[in-house]
């Protein structure tokens, strides 16, 4: 297996815009804040990211831009899935070349592949690229579940080291340490799972959280791993309601709406997403207040 995963949170960051371009002044800054804030790796253009209605040109740029910034000071991940093969082969390559130290792939999207074209698919994207690829379980967003016993035979391949689960399931996150042990890197993608997820072996969280409350999540998945399981937990139980807050909408509308309300973005986002409505953003609004993140 690679070496060069993580342990404890990576953070799923967002894009942020200034109108309808890539603010990459204010990219730059959040990559500071969340590295300051100590998250163990970053994510760009995962889900968070907004890809599907991100330019390809604009990827690149972006992940250039990650990588500079990033240094050497945490892992970059970069999200290359796509519902065709060949395209994620691309972007999977492209990423590799411009400097990313692992790729994030979703599940192929509205095609709702079966079992062997899955295989086929993961197998074409880790056999083009010489760094880890993290598999991702959305199957809410993709309509397709990446169950364990096919990550477990996907993992065969030494590049296919991973796997992101946000499916919500605990009984697939138990599948998952069953058949797969400590074989492949788990990582949970669900910020109102972390505890439980590390309970069953989970390395950490991939968080959507973490572009808000960054030490936070940290320090969450941290103790865990030094054994402090109590204040662990402690702190998944007190940012709980704010979690359930960030997914009250579809993500990442609410994270967007958060991080302006810090002062952090603008609230845009490109269409089909809109930003988050009047009573959802009051009652936001309430949680952030509720753990003191504003006045």
């Amino acid at each position: 297996m690679h070496g060069n995963l993580f342990y404890g949170c990576a953070t799923a960051l967002v894009t942020p815009f200034k109108g309808n371009r890539i603010d990459f002044d204010t990219l730059e800054r959040l990559i500071d804040w969340q590295l300051d804030s100590g998250v163990d790796a970053l994510a760009v253009l995962g889900t968070t990211g907004e890809p599907a209605a991100i330019t390809q040109s604009e990827r690149a740029a972006i992940i250039e831009c990650a990588v500079e910034r990033c240094g050497r000071r945490a892992p970059l991940i970069v999200g290359t899935g796509s519902n065709d093969t060949r395209q994620a082969v691309r972007q999977s390559m492209e990423a590799a070349r411009l400097g990313a130290d692992a790729l994030l792939v979703v599940t192929p999207y509205y095609n709702r592949a079966n079992r062997e074209g899955l295989i086929e698919h993961y197998t074409a994207i880790a056999d083009s690229v010489d760094i880890p690829v993290i598999m991702y379980n959305v199957p809410a967003r993709t309509g397709v579940n990446l169950d364990a016993l096919t990550v477990a035979e996907l993992a065969k391949h030494p590049n296919l080291c991973a796997v992101k689960d946000a499916s919500g399931s605990l009984r697939q996150l138990t599948d998952l340490a069953h058949a797969c042990g400590e074989g492949v890197a788990v990582y949970c993608g669900n910020d109102d799972q972390v505890v439980p997820a590390m309970a069953l072996g989970a390395r950490g969280v991939v968080s959507v959280a973490a572009n808000v409350i960054p030490a936070e999540m940290h320090a969450m998945a941290a103790d865990w791993l030094r054994g402090e399981t109590k204040r662990s937990l402690e702190a998944q139980l007190k940012y709980l309601p704010l979690i359930r807050c960030l997914f009250d909408e579809v993500s990442p509308i609410p994270v967007k709406a958060a991080l302006a309300m810090l002062g952090r973005v603008e609230n845009s986002l490109r269409l089909p997403l809109c930003p988050l409505g009047d009573d959802k953003q009051e009652q936001l609004r309430r949680r952030m207040k509720d753990v003191g993140l504003i006045e």
